[in-house]
Formats: C-alpha cells, structure tokens, sequence
C-alpha cells in the first residue's frame, strides 16, 4: 500500500477504539483479550458503549471502571438521556465521575421499542443529545464527543436537519463528533464540506467498521441507516474464511488510506470486542504498535 512505508513512525494519523460491555462470561474473556492486544496501538482513547434506556448501565460502569484502573488507556463511557429524567441522568453522570470518568460520548439514545419505535423524550428529561452535552456541560468540565451521521440519522427529516442538531451539540460544548461507520468516502467528503458550511468547526472523526461478517453488517446497516456498496459482494464473492480476512483488512485500510490523503487524520475504529481484524488492518497501514514507538522515539 501506499501509505504502508510513508506511514511507519509518523504521528499525525490517530485512532480510537470502540468496545462494548460483555454479556457473558465467554464474552468477557473475549473483550479483555482483545483490550490486551489491541492497547500496544497505544489510541487516543477507548469507549464503551451504553445500552438503550440505561440497561447497561451496570455493565458499562463495571467495564470503564476496569479500564481506568487496569489499563493505561483514556476510557470515555457512552451515556444516553432515553428513559430518564434530568435528575436520573446527573445521578449517572456522578457514579461514572467517581469512578473517574471523564470523557463521556453523549447520545440520545434509541427509543426502548428498538429500532424503528418512535422516540418520545422523558417527561422531566433531556430531549435530545444537544440538550444532554449542554446539560455534561453545566455539571462539570468533561470532555465530550457526539455522533454524526455522513448517511443521515435515519429519525431525520433529512440531511440539512441531521447538520442542524449537530451543530446545535457543538454550540452547546461538544469537543468532537464520531461517525456512524460508512463506505463511501465521497458521499462522506461532501458531508464534512456541508458541516462545515454550517459553521461547524469541531473534529469530525470517521467511524471505521473492519468487516467481521458481511451478511451480519448489511443486517445492522440496513437498521442505521448505512449504504453497503455493491463492491462489497464483488470483494468476498467466493472466498475461504481466512481470505475474508485478509480482504476485510484491506478494505479497512485502503478506506483509511483514501481518507488519509482528504486530509483526514483520526480514525474510530469498531471493534466488535475483536484484535485480529483491527490489528490488520493498522498492520497493513504500517501504523506502529507502542513498543515500536517508544523504541523509535529512544533512539
């Protein structure tokens, strides 16, 4: 690749991770694993998502709480308004400050009957993420990243009124926006110039999905909204699973290499609670483990 050589050593392209919260014990053994391979790409951060209506609130602060205080990496928890009152909500925000959170990845939330339910806010609660990130906001200094949709969120009227409430989470504080993952570098160059058209200034960050499974993705990306290219099927038409793989991390990489050469530098890489696809595709990209910095950097 390209970028293979002139990447190796350089500091200016940057990468998070995200993790979720394990629901078994098999699961849980998984995800530390995964954190144990993947920590040595030394990210900017990690975070933990947080389910629907607080139902894994438990897990989520477990999970953080054993990032912050096992692993070396900055940990942001995801947080929701969906289901809960303002009160509620600042109750959270104080258990997961204790635990010593702070960063948090503000989102609304989907609607408790799941996809497709029609969202209706707490009575006594935050409406949306605009009011959450104003309301982290008034709590105390955290640092706050939100969602951006290159494909539009599919509730939103449409594309114009997706950058409108993006926009209003930057005016209210928010430090960075993270992207639903996407395909299509061109649709998502043509984003990035209307929300910055909007007057919207703050980082936004491509989320990146190395592909697991293919049939597993198209379900989950016709749920939210994500358009699959039909060069996807011509990719892995016909191919054994471990030249799935292989071709997934490139796929990955050379998504990440075009966007490199937009001008793009942080990437938010999904995980699925799995090293090898992710670690491939840095591999591939020439992107270097910490030892190997910290190497470099001493001599």
């Amino acid at each position: 690749m390209a970028l293979k050589n002139e990447a190796r050593g350089r500091n200016d392209i940057r990468v998070s991770f995200e993790f979720f919260p394990p629901k078994s014990e098999e699961m849980e053994g998984q995800l530390w694993h995964a954190v144990g391979q993947l920590q040595d790409w030394d990210p900017d951060f990690v975070s933990v998502t947080y389910g629907a209506g607080g139902t894994t609130k438990a897990p989520t602060l477990s999970t953080v709480t054993r990032f912050l205080s096992q692993t070396p990496l900055a940990t942001a928890s995801h947080l929701t308004c969906v289901g809960a009152t303002k009160e509620e909500t600042h109750q959270v925000v104080d258990t997961f400050r204790k635990a010593g959170v702070t960063h948090f990845v503000a989102l609304r939330g989907d609607a408790p009957g799941g996809a497709g339910a029609p969202y209706q806010p707490h009575p006594g609660g935050y409406a949306n993420a605009a009011e959450l990130v104003a309301g982290l906001k008034e709590i105390g200094d955290f640092e706050i990243s939100v969602s951006a949709y290159p494909e539009k969120h599919p509730e939103s009227l449409d594309t114009a009124a997706d950058i409108d409430m993006l926009k209003r989470k930057a005016d209210n504080g928010a430090d960075r926006a993270l992207t639903q993952f996407f395909f299509d570098n061109d649709n998502f160059e043509r984003y990035l110039e209307r929300v910055r058209g909007a007057g919207i200034s703050i980082p936004v960050v491509p989320g990146i999905m190395p592909i697991q499974n293919l049939t597993q993705l198209k379900r989950f990306a016709g749920a939210c909204g994500t358009v699959i290219p039909a060069f996807l099927d011509e990719r892995f038409a016909g191919l054994k699973p471990e030249e799935r793989a292989k071709v997934a991390a490139e796929v990955a990489a050379e998504q990440i290499e075009d966007l490199v050469r937009r001008g793009i530098h942080d990437f938010h890489l999904y995980t699925m609670n799995r090293a090898p696809l992710v670690s491939a595709v840095l591999d591939n990209l020439g992107f270097s483990r910490r030892a190997a910095k910290s190497a470099g950097a001493a001599a």
